[in-house]
């Protein structure tokens, strides 16, 4: 693997690193009015609401992997009950291997927060230079902020309190280098402001829900707060912007959201969780299959619902379940996902999440 070096040489990187051709224009704007009243509100709500990671952290807490959360995962609960599935890869299986399936699982869900985070970092890097509007590249800059202090956060307690992170997962891995290889930069808006980081709002409040962990808890909570005004912002700018787009480039941005998010659901299968168990994915997976239908639950069937009750809404606030007669409606129809539209859209009530405001308030954050 290659790097490109600041005098255009190549340096060898060992796999640490790896490029990405960003096809975008750059965008120098000479308009310094605030024109945006909304884009004007959040970027100082996130001025004000920095937090710092290594103060206002309580970083000596000790933490046991096996009992972060208080319930067993989903996919521990499932695994249980495919082992007794007859010809069963786990069939052999202990309380040993099912804690320790409990542990990489919590790990690998940790590592793919820190890559996305990373991603998102370099995502909102990219809408500074690439959004034509100044209130926008404000608030972007404040963004890339945010979420190099997230993957600093969950890189460090990874290191400190559980153990080797996973690699990238390559489905995160492809949304996140198709929107820093796009060319549009409304699409980079699209896919991290209102998919990812609607998913990352869904996960984060998912493991938040199950663990009494002091130190992680406070940590989801202030990145949640984060993440709220992101997606905020997502769907601010892009209201004003699709409202001027003709109807076969709002398909394109319907499409884009159709492929995703079957992309998403695709990600529950996280095959390096097995590979490191020593099972092979191909081998347990129609047993797992089995169990769900048995049980009546995927293993991720509570995120899922977490994850469309916001991106659905998000969605609708910014015309595009509708547009083009109702084509993304008629395909999110026909998998089940019009139960979610009339939740609240995140442009409404982020400020419900804005935990650091109120430990401030309560005296409990300096």
């Amino acid at each position: 693997m290659t790097a490109t070096q600041p005098g255009g040489g190549l340096e060898a990187t060992g796999g640490s690193v790896r490029v990405v051709r960003d096809r975008a224009e750059r965008l120098f704007t000479w308009s310094y009015e605030r024109e945006r009243p909304q884009l004007v509100n959040l970027y100082n709500k996130a001025a004000a609401s920095q937090w710092n990671s290594v103060t206002d952290l309580d970083w000596s807490c000790e933490v046991d992997p096996e009992r972060v959360t208080t319930d067993e995962p989903p996919v521990v609960a499932l695994a249980r009950r495919a082992a007794q599935i007859p010809g069963s890869p786990l069939a052999a299986w202990g309380e040993r291997q099912f804690v320790e399936l409990r542990v990489e699982s919590f790990k690998a869900q940790l590592s793919q927060f820190m890559h996305g985070e990373q991603g998102a970092m370099m995502t909102a890097a990219k809408l500074v230079e690439t959004v034509p509007w100044i209130d926008a590249k404000y608030y972007a800059a404040t963004q890339t902020m945010d979420e190099a202090r997230h993957t600093e956060v969950f890189a460090r307690y990874l290191s400190e309190k559980v153990g080797e992170p996973y690699p990238m997962s390559p489905y995160l891995q492809g949304q996140i280098f198709g929107l820093l290889e796009d060319s549009r930069w409304d699409i980079a808006y699209l896919g991290m402001q209102i998919i990812i980081e609607s998913l990352a709002l869904a996960a984060f409040g998912d493991l938040l829900r199950r663990t009494s962990e002091p130190l992680l808890r406070q940590l989801l909570r202030y990145v949640m707060a984060d993440e709220a005004r992101h997606v905020a912002f997502g769907i601010v700018s892009l209201n004003e912007l699709y409202r001027g787009l003709t109807s076969a480039e709002l398909l394109e941005r319907q499409e884009f959201l159709l492929d995703n998010t079957i992309r998403n659901r695709l990600r529950a299968a996280t095959p390096e969780v097995w590979d490191r168990m020593g099972v092979n994915l191909g081998e347990v997976m129609p047993f797992l299959a089995q169990a769900a239908a048995e049980t009546g639950a995927g293993p991720l069937a509570t995120f899922q619902r977490a994850f469309f009750s916001k991106l659905v809404p998000n969605v609708a606030k910014l015309g595009l379940l509708d547009a083009n007669d109702g084509w993304l409606r008629s395909r999110w129809g026909e998998a089940g996902l019009l139960e979610f539209e009339h939740g609240d859209d995140t442009a409404s009530d982020f400020e419900r999440y804005d935990a650091v405001a109120a430990d401030r308030a309560a005296g409990s954050l300096s």
